[in-house]
């Protein structure tokens, strides 16, 4: 992915300052030319907040996104905005048969961040699968996919359309986020279902489906198991990666973007048996709200990582997204603190492995 030892990034979202939630929340409704002003003022602050941390790899922060599952509703007719009776937060759900919007949703976002920054860019993407956990009701969208795994298999060539238009906007990165594969490291969650490993095999070949053909991008898959819980306050999984080593070898993508600051999730035995030619994306910085890593914690994790894998293999990300959910309360000083840390952190490790 670059020329240089450890380069960094976020892994995809930065906090929503207030002014920002409430542009695309519509609590205070304006104008779609003052909409698209104020949201570009907006995005401009994020990437330069982020180059001024010094970041290798920037994106827009998701900003533009009132959720970043639900952007499938930007892409496809046949979602309803709904609430969810769990948290009462508002919940995009399927009710009726897919049929494609206008593509180019997410290129829009890349065409934008490129016209503003000489740094490599990202685009994200949520998975299949994912997009099944959360935005499936046995219920309310069984009308149109009484089977949740047909509604999974119709979002796919939703998303592609969006693959083709990024190949030509010639973004640098494109990431899948799958912390829905993730949950099967946690034999709780394992146990709820018929066949734990079939249906992580299922996520997977979902994902492969969708990156089919793309091999000219760079390609890659974020995997997260607790850090956006602690963010959201929600139910932490536990469990290490062993569980899904076999799927994670079966992943079609040049990098995956992984985990390890959290207590528990620390087990750098993965490396010992994940193919030797993923780039990682090693999960160095904490994003839980509160605590902040010093340079020297994010060498000394680091480090222990090259032990296991050649140095150059290794990108430096925080272990989440900083603003999981649009509900995510997190100071954005604090954020690019962390940020500033990871960046000097990359600095001391290209002197020691360099």
């Amino acid at each position: 992915m670059s020329d240089i030892l450890f380069p960094t990034s976020v892994v995809g979202s930065m906090p929503r300052p207030d002014f920002v939630r409430d542009l695309i929340s519509d609590a205070i409704p304006v104008a779609e030319t003052d909409y698209r002003t104020r949201m570009d003022a907006a995005v401009r602050y994020i990437v330069a907040l982020q180059e001024q941390a010094g970041l290798d790899v920037v994106t827009d922060g998701e900003w533009r996104r009132k959720s970043y599952i639900g952007v499938i509703a930007d892409m496809a007719h046949g979602f309803e905005l709904s609430t969810n009776p769990a948290d009462g937060r508002p919940w995009t759900i399927v009710v009726d048969k897919l049929s494609p919007k206008e593509p180019g949703v997410i290129a829009d976002e890349v065409r934008f961040l490129k016209s503003i920054t000489s740094k490599k860019v990202k685009a994200t993407l949520p998975s299949p699968a994912l997009l099944g956990e959360r935005m499936w009701d046995a219920q309310l969208s069984s009308k149109a996919y009484p089977d949740r795994n047909d509604f999974v298999r119709a979002c796919v060539p939703i998303l592609r359309q969006e693959m083709v238009c990024l190949r030509d906007m010639d973004v640098d990165i494109v990431q899948i986020d799958d912390p829905h594969l993730c949950l099967f490291v946690d034999p709780e969650v394992r146990a709820k279902y018929e066949d734990a490993d079939k249906a992580a095999h299922f996520a997977v070949a979902m994902v492969n489906e969708l990156v089919s053909g793309f091999d000219d991008l760079h390609l890659a898959v974020h995997l997260c198991r607790r850090a956006g819980a602690r963010v959201r306050g929600e139910e932490q999984h536990g469990g290490g990666y062993g569980p899904i080593i076999k799927q994670l070898n079966n992943l079609r993508v040049n990098h995956l973007t992984m985990e390890f600051t959290a207590p528990g999730a620390n087990d750098l035995a993965v490396f010992d048996e994940l193919r030797d030619d993923f780039e990682i994306g090693l999960g160095c910085v904490g994003v839980h709200p509160g605590e902040i890593d010093l340079p020297e914690t994010i060498v000394k994790r680091v480090s222990l990582a090259c032990d296991k894998i050649d140095p150059k293999r290794i990108t430096l990300n925080p272990d989440c997204g900083f603003a999981p959910g649009s509900g995510a309360k997190v100071s954005i000083d604090e954020t690019y603190q962390k940020l500033v840390y990871e960046v000097q952190a990359a600095e001391m490790l290209r002197a020691k492995y360099g």
